[in-house]
C-alpha cells in the first residue's frame, strides 16, 4: 500500500463528516511539515508522535535480527527522515547451528524489516531517521546489570544461538507491551487497526522466542536462571510496577506472560524507554540509544516516589 493511500484511508477511515475529514487532513499535513504533532486535543501524544515512537523500536529490532541474519542492516534508503539520523555499532552474522533458531531469527528479521517500511510509508515526509543505536557496549551493560557476566567482561549477542535468543528475549516482550501501553491513545482508526496488526505479529515473535527457550531450558536448567535475570533487570529498571514475567520452570511453565485475567499487559511510553535506555532514573539516552530516540517521545520517567 502507498503511503498516499494509507493517509487517504486512515482519515476517510476516521472521519464521519466533511468537517471531521477537513480537521484530519490538517493533523496529517501538520505531521508532515513536523509542527505541533506532540499533541492531540486530549493532550494525549498525536497519532503520528505513537507511530514514530513504535518506528523507533522498529529500527532497533529489524537491525539487531538482519544483522545478525544476514551480517547486514537496513539499506540507506530506509533510514533518513527527520530528526538525527545515526549509524549502528556491533551486530554480525550468527553462526547458527540450528536450523529452527536460523529459521526462527530469518522469519523474525524479515517481519522487521518490513514494519520499518509500512511504518515510513504510513508516515511519509513525517518519518523520523534511525537514531543512533548499540548493539555492542547496551548488551554488555544489561547483562552485567543482570549479573550475567561480571564488569569488565563482554556479553556478545552474536556469538552463538543461545545469546542470541537471549537478547531476542529481551526485545520481543518489550515490543508487545510498547503496542499494547500505546493503543489507548491512538485515535484514527485505521491507525489503530495497523498498529493491532503489528502488535499481533510482535506476539508471535514473543511467544517463538519464549517457546524456543523454554525448550533449550529443558535441555539446560540454566537457561531459566538467565531469563529470570533478564525479566527482573526489565522489571526493575521499567518502573515501580512488578509486571515482568519469566519463563517458570521446567516444571510449570509460564510462555505467555499474563495477568489474572489472562490478558498481556501493556507499559507506557516512559517505561519502554528506561527499559531501551537501560535507566530507570527516567533520562532521555543511553542503552540502546545513545543519543535518544528521535521524534516527539523520547523521555523516560524517575522513580515515582511513596
Amino acid at each position: 500500500m502507498s503511503k498516499n493511500r494509507f493517509i487517504s484511508d486512515a482519515i476517510n477511515a476516521s472521519a464521519e463528516t466533511t468537517e471531521d475529514r477537513v480537521k484530519l487532513t490538517d493533523m496529517v499535513t501538520e505531521a508532515a511539515t513536523g509542527t505541533s504533532t506532540a499533541t492531540t486535543a486530549e493532550d494525549g501524544p498525536s497519532d503520528a508522535s505513537i507511530l514514530n515512537f513504535a518506528l523507533n523500536l522498529e529500527y532497533l529490532e529489524a537491525e539487531f535480527y538482519l544483522r545478525g541474519v544476514t551480517g547486514q542492516g537496513l539499506p540507506d534508503e530506509m533510514v533518513g527522515g527527520t530528526g538525527t539520523p545515526g549509524q549502528v555499532s556491533g551486530g554480525r552474522q550468527v553462526d547458527f547451528r540450528s536450523p529452527l533458531i536460523k529459521n526462527i531469527a530469518r522469519e523474525i528479521a524479515m517481519d522487521e524489516r518490513a514494519h520499518v517500511a509500512f511504518l515510513r510509508g504510513a508516515l511519509g515526509d513525517a518519518a523520523v531517521a534511525r537514531p543512533r543505536i548499540s548493539l555492542d557496549h547496551s548488551f554488555t551493560a544489561a547483562a552485567t546489570a543482570a549479573g550475567l557476566i561480571k564488569p569488565g567482561e563482554i556479553f556478545d549477542a552474536y556469538a552463538n544461538d543461545r545469546n542470541f535468543l537471549f537478547a531476542a528475549f529481551l526485545f520481543e516482550d518489550v515490543g508487545v507491551t510498547a503496542f499494547k501501553g500505546a493503543a489507548p491513545f491512538i485515535s484514527n482508526k485505521t491507525y489503530l487497526d495497523a498498529a493491532a496488526g503489528l502488535l499481533a505479529t510482535e506476539a508471535y515473535h514473543a511467544g517463538i522466542v519464549r517457546a524456543t527457550l523454554f525448550s533449550e531450558g529443558l535441555v539446560d536448567d540454566s537457561v531459566f536462571d538467565v531469563v529470570h535475570k533478564i525479566s527482573a533487570v526489565r522489571n526493575a529498571v521499567s518502573g515501580p510496577t512488578d509486571d515482568d514475567q519469566d519463563l517458570g520452570t521446567k516444571d510449570v511453565a509460564n510462555l505467555v506472560p499474563t495477568d489474572e485475567n489472562g490478558r498481556a499487559f501493556g507499559r507506557s511510553a516512559a517505561e519502554i524507554l528506561n527499559i531501551v535506555y537501560l535507566d530507570p532514573q527516567g533520562g532521555n539516552s543511553g542503552g540502546f540509544y545513545p543519543d535518544g530516540l528521535n521524534g516527539d517521545i523520547v523521555h523516560g520517567t524517575g522513580p515515582t516516589a511513596d
